[in-house]
Parts: structure tokens; C-alpha cells; sequence
């Protein structure tokens, strides 16, 4: 997510070089990747969301993590929305109207992530509160060679997420993240009772016991989509495709992703199975890499892709997000998609022309006369206002 304000003298991709680091993402047109697929009677959503919001600041170029009684310069910084807002970000940049579900504190950082969600990232929060005297989640996010650290603070909101979420609009998919001891949460499944599709990740088990009980949320479940580690810790496996082979047996769409590794998948729904290779990029920060992920295969799903071509499209837009800083800050949108696409199309390395083929159906969905503009996105800055 961006700032309000542009940054000045900022040039062309081309100008400012493809692969620069700490670049911001580009700025470009909306595309309604369902465009074909609405109709009159089908919901005006096509993704909701319901958690916790979080004011992130992220510090990027660590030289070496903080120690005790030390001080550590960092190259880099951007303010934005994280937790939820990483998903429904990404998802908004790559053409879904998406809805979310959460409480924002009357502070200054409650306010700036209100703003930049429904004003700049055109998401629904007609679900989601505004809290008096509630301060909202903050999270400090340390990236230091190609992971990253976090430190939060916050308090249980005094209106229950399960009862704003009451309130979400009707959508063609829902995304929840599973827990154990939890339950499918029941505005997921009013959603799913009137045609949504339930899309699901699963977050890090601190205590790692790897509860069986996430394993049995997911008969209510249409997707999957854990990380190797989760996939073979909750499963009890030794691989990513033993892992993938248990998960398909208990939901009809199964995804494991492994990071630049790739990712693989099984749809019982059309029969495919898929494994492609990740893409390896220069690395700022890997927040909300997996949400970028995620966002990519909910939109690929939705507008009916093969099940390879979902993969890739999802490993591509999470690659394109570490290069630059933040969870929804880093979020690619359709003109990152367009230029990574030309500058690869037009490439003559045995790398580029491989990635060509590979990638061929960007030509439909982003053809080569459509070209980013000249402007980018500023980085976040809390208060930055002409």
C-alpha cells in the first residue's frame, strides 16, 4: 500500500532499472480478471476477510539483528496495513473486490490504515469498525537477509470479530486461517451455505504439537494452502509431496508451497495435479509473501485457470513481493505483472526464453502494447501529506 502523495523525480521502469532494489511497486490500472463471469444475480464481492489489522512498520537492509544495548541502522522503511490487510491488498491489486472484517482504533494508525484500505486499495470495510479509545495492533517487522523478525502489541478488541463479521457482504469466496481448538468460524460457513468458496491457510504452531484438530476443519473447507513445513508437521510426513498426497485426501483443492522451491497441487475438482518451480528474485522482505501467494490461486480459481497456470501466476506475484518492503505495501499489481512480463518476454538469456514459454498466457492477460505507467507508488509514510 502506498502513501497519499507520489514521490517527485521519479522516472520510468525503464530509467529507474527493472530489478533496483528498494523500488516501489508501479502504479497501473485496475483489471477485473471476472469481468466475464459477472452476472446480475451473482454477489457484487468476490472475496471476503475477517481479522486482525495491524499497523505494521517495516525495517528493511539490517545489517545484523538487534543485540542487547546495540542500535542497528536499516536501509530501508515503509509504514502500512498488515495482518488481514495483506490478503485483501494483494488480492485487491490483482482484480477481486474484496471485503473485510475488522476493528480499526480511533488513533492515528487506525485512521491511516482506514483510509488507505477503502480509499486507496478500494476494499469494503462496511463490515469493520471504527473503536473509541481502543489503540490499534502495531507491529515493528525486522527483514534481515531474506527473513524477517516480528514485534507486536495489541489488545482483544472490545467488539468480537465474530460479530462484525455477521455483517460481510455475501462473496464468491471466503478466506479464514485455521487454528487448533477452533472452528471453522461460523460467518465462513454462512458464506459457503449461499455458494462461497472456503480458500484456507493455517499460521505457525508455536507450541508445535500440530493439533489433528486443524486437519479436521478442513472437511468444510474447498482449499488449502500450507507451507512445506506446516503441510509435513500436520501431516506427520517427510516430504512436501507425501505431505500433498494425505492433504488431498481430506480437501477437494490441495496446495503446499515451498518458497522459492515452488509449489505443488492436487484439484480433485477438475482432476489436475501440478508442480512448478518457484522463481528466485532479488530479496528486500518477505512479508505477506504467502498472503501474495494466496491472493494469486484464490484469483486463478475463481476465474476458472488450469492448475498449473494458478501456480505460477501465485509464485510469480509472491516473487514480485519480496522485492520490495512491507506485507500490503509489497503487494504486485497488474502493471508489475505486465512489466516483469516484457522485460522477460523480450529477454535472450536461455532463463527468459524458458520463463516465456512457461509464462506464455500473461500475453492474454496482459498484452504487450499495455505498459506501466510512468509513475510508481511512494513508500508509506505515516503522516506524509502535501
Amino acid at each position: 500500500m502506498a502513501s497519499q502523495t507520489r514521490a517527485e523525480g521519479e522516472g520510468h521502469a525503464t530509467e529507474q532499472g527493472y530489478d533496483k532494489l528498494e523500488s516501489t511497486p508501479l502504479v497501473g490500472e485496475r483489471r477485473d480478471v471476472l469481468a466475464g463471469a459477472r452476472e446480475p444475480d451473482s454477489p457484487a464481492i468476490d472475496l471476503a476477510l475477517s481479522g486482525t489489522v495491524f499497523f505494521d512498520i517495516v525495517l528493511t537492509g539490517l545489517a545484523a539483528p538487534p543485540a542487547s544495548g546495540t542500535e542497528v541502522p536499516a536501509e530501508g522503511m515503509g509504514s502500512c496495513p498488515g495482518g488481514v490487510a495483506n490478503l485483501a491488498v494483494a488480492a485487491s491489486r490483482l482484480g477481486l473486490r474484496t471485503a473485510v472484517s475488522a476493528a480499526f482504533g480511533e488513533d492515528v494508525y487506525g485512521e491511516f490504515s482506514w483510509e488507505t484500505l477503502e480509499e486507496q486499495e478500494k476494499v469494503d470495510l462496511s463490515a469493520s469498525r471504527r473503536i473509541a479509545d481502543w489503540h490499534s495492533p502495531f507491529t515493528v517487522s525486522l527483514a534481515y537477509r531474506g527473513d524477517r523478525s516480528l514485534v507486536t502489541h495489541e489488545h482483544p478488541s472490545p467488539v468480537p470479530l465474530w460479530d462484525m463479521a455477521r455483517g460481510l457482504p455475501q462473496a464468491r469466496a471466503a478466506f479464514v486461517s485455521l487454528c487448533a481448538g477452533d472452528e471453522v468460524p461460523e460467518w465462513a460457513h454462512a458464506q459457503a451455505a449461499n455458494g462461497a468458496k472456503i480458500f484456507a491457510d493455517v499460521g505457525w504452531d508455536d507450541s508445535q504439537t500440530w493439533c489433528d484438530s486443524v486437519l479436521e476443519q478442513l472437511e468444510h473447507c474447498y482449499a488449502f494452502v500450507p507451507n512445506a513445513i506446516e503441510a509435513m508437521s500436520y501431516t506427520r510426513t517427510g516430504s512436501p509431496a507425501s505431505a500433498l498426497a494425505l492433504l488431498a485426501e481430506r480437501v477437494p483443492v490441495a496446495v503446499v508451497t515451498d518458497g522459492p522451491r515452488g509449489a505443488m497441487a492436487v484439484d480433485q475438482v477438475t482432476g489436475e495435479s501440478a508442480e512448478v518451480d518457484g522463481l528466485v528474485m532479488d530479496t528486500i522482505d518477505t512479508t505477506g509473501a504467502g498472503d501474495v501467494f494466496c491472493a494469486g490461486f484464490v484469483v486463478g480459481t475463481l476465474a476458472g485457470w488450469p492448475l498449473e497456470q494458478r501456480l505460477r501466476f501465485s509464485n510469480l506475484a509472491a516473487a514480485l513481493s519480496v522485492q520490495h518492503t512491507g506485507g500490503s505495501l509489497s503487494a504486485p499489481g497488474w502493471a508489475d505483472i505486465a512489466a516483469w512480463w516484457v522485460h522477460t518476454h523480450a529477454g535472450h538469456s536461455e532463463t527468459d526464453r524458458r520463463l516465456a514459454r512457461e509464462y506464455a498466457f500473461l500475453a492474454e492477460l496482459v498484452p504487450m502494447p499495455w505498459l506501466p505507467t510512468e509513475q510508481r507508488r511512494a513508500s508509506a509514510t505515516i503522516g506524509l501529506r502535501h
